[in-house]
């Protein structure tokens, strides 16, 4: 929803970078959702996401106003991205997930982190190999 708000900074001027500042939120958001619950998280995410831009967001404002304006039409000359945003929103909260979809799970992968004895947390490098499968050994 931020995004909605956010996507059409610039626009005016032809320097689109509340789009990119939009875009930036839904790739770290989507990051998570993989990297948390993957590709179940993944498609829950799209589909939230999803909803809330294309159903709640793409209606009207409070005052009457579009939220996503998109395709002016008319004579009047225009910067390209002041007319073109709208759609750049629309169809880049649903591209960028399915981007992420296909994209390597080690991308999405988060190292473990091990609490110290002075309330502090220690990220272990991750290793690949059978002696960190996760499994418990007893101790002798």
């Amino acid at each position: 929803m931020i995004g909605t708000m956010a996507h059409r900074m610039g626009a005016s001027v032809n320097i689109p970078y509340g789009l990119l500042i939009a875009y930036l939120m839904v790739i770290i958001s989507t990051w998570s959702a993989r990297s948390r619950d993957g590709v179940s998280g993944l498609a829950l995410h799209l589909i939230g996401s999803s909803l809330a831009v294309w159903t709640v967001m793409a209606g009207y404002g409070p005052g009457g106003d579009a939220m996503i304006p998109v395709g002016f039409g008319g004579d009047d000359s225009m910067p390209f991205f002041s007319e073109q945003a709208g759609y750049f929103w629309l169809y880049g909260v649903v591209l960028i997930p399915i981007v992420m979809l296909v994209l390597p799970k080690c991308w999405f992968v988060t190292p473990p982190r091990k609490k110290t004895h002075d309330d502090a947390f220690v990220v272990y490098p991750q290793t690949r190999g059978p002696e960190t499968s996760g499994s418990a050994q007893p101790v002798k």
